[in-house]
């Protein structure tokens, strides 16, 4: 397997003053703070994106066999976590969104090719992610709602919809204050972002060294070099989309 995207750009980054990691450090908590996700980085127990899934010997055997003949991006998946890749790794080096990627997780721990996590939080997490479970299963699973809070909250919820308010249950776990704001927008938030598909090219990181002139001439000439290897990244970036468009079929 090639080497980790991520990896690679990190690497970029690693080499960066200290002043300007400093700088980009606070910029992304600020960020996290502000979509109420800290706690998915922060806390190792719901931190799925941070997780590095297990084969199993079935898992193993499957991937250097491959007598199910299963769909290349699950072959993928399966090399990714012999890689020991963190699902996030896995998402930017098999160009898939962490939805479709939490997907394939759910169907490689139903075959066993991977182990079940033993974190009750990533179990939630990936199951929420992949639309296997709605929002209050989410929360129950999570440890955050009891079965008759789930229970109250759904009879509300249908209540409320034959009346024909158009609430939403998230809104009525909130409501009820089995939950609170930071907890509901953190994972709507992570679950809509989980829809988009990233793709990564190490390229796109400053090298780290910049070159600065007073010159207006040589400025221009920086800014229009610039320009034209952003429309190459663009030009590269649609044909990997094709290629996935293309193995999605």
């Amino acid at each position: 397997m090639r080497k980790n995207l991520l990896d690679l750009y990190m690497e970029k980054i690693d080499n960066f003053p200290l002043w300007v990691k400093q700088s980009i450090f606070l910029r992304l908590q600020k960020n996290l703070t502000e979509n109420s996700c800290s706690n998915f980085v922060t806390d190792e127990e719901i931190n799925l994106a941070a997780y590095s899934p297990i084969l199993t010997f079935k898992g193993k055997t499957e991937l250097a066999e491959r007598q199910g003949g299963l769909d290349t991006n699950m072959y993928n998946f399966l090399a990714c976590c012999a890689e020991n890749y963190t699902i996030v790794e896995i998402s930017l080096n098999t160009f898939l969104s962490i939805e479709e990627v939490c997907k394939i997780f759910e169907f490689c721990i139903e075959q066993n090719f991977i182990k079940k996590p033993e974190s009750q939080g990533i179990i939630a997490v990936a199951g929420y992610m992949s639309g296997r479970f709605r929002i209050g299963e989410y929360f129950k699973r999570a440890g955050v709602l009891t079965v008759d809070d789930l229970q109250k909250a759904i009879l509300e919820y249908d209540k409320l919809k034959s009346i024909g308010n158009d609430i939403k249950f998230a809104e009525v776990l909130r409501k009820f204050e089995f939950i609170t704001d930071e907890e509901k927008n953190g994972i709507l938030a992570l679950k809509e972002s989980a829809k988009r598909r990233f793709i990564l090219d190490y390229n796109e990181a400053p090298a780290g060294k910049v070159a600065y002139s007073s010159n207006n001439e040589e400025c221009e000439t920086t800014i229009s070099d610039l320009k034209e290897e952003n429309l190459k990244l663009k030009r590269k970036l649609m044909q990997l989309i094709e290629m996935v468009k293309k193995n999605g079929k």
